[in-house]
């Protein structure tokens, strides 16, 4: 298995809005993006959904700064 399609996998999170949010950014981004960012991806996928729901619909920001800056990222998208 490819890691995209890991991270595609791992994409599915149980709510519509999360996987089109998560998995837009895989599909646009991912490819281009630098190690670290694509780093940083795999480790937001560890986060716990209520977690994400919160930072990606703006209600709190993510403590760790690459969080912070890939989050803003997936918001613009």
């Amino acid at each position: 298995m490819s890691e995209e399609a890991r991270l595609r996998w791992r994409c599915r999170r149980g709510t519509r809005e999360l996987d089109a949010l998560l998995g837009r950014w895989l599909a646009e981004c991912y490819a281009h993006a630098d190690e670290w960012r694509r780093a940083d991806f795999d480790r937001l996928l560890d986060v716990q959904d209520p977690d994400l729901w919160d930072w990606l619909m703006g209600h709190s920001e993510p403590a760790d700064p690459g969080f912070a800056v890939l989050v803003e990222e997936i918001r613009r998208r």
